[in-house]
């Protein structure tokens, strides 16, 4: 992959994390599941991006950024699972 097509995946990752930022803030009761899907898939875009061109702190970031998308991506699921129950 060419550094210029993996700084394009790059800036597309970044523009999610961006987005669900303002999603988070601009909404009143977000939903969980797009704000952390939608910071997953950033995560995700920008690891790429940086297995090109590498960047160790920020590919360690991501893969914070990541585990914690994923984290709330499950408790958003249980806490569906259980309101479906009730």
């Amino acid at each position: 992959m060419s550094s210029t097509a993996a700084n394009l995946i790059g800036f597309v990752g970044m523009a999610c994390i961006i987005f669900a930022y303002a999603y988070m803030t601009a909404k009143e009761q977000p939903n969980p599941l797009v704000q952390h899907g939608v910071n997953l898939a950033g995560a995700a875009f920008l690891t790429v991006s940086l297995m090109v061109n590498m960047n160790p702190p920020s590919l360690v970031l991501e893969g914070f950024w990541a585990a914690i998308a994923i984290w709330g991506l499950v408790k958003a699921c249980r806490t569906r699972g259980r309101k479906e129950q009730v």
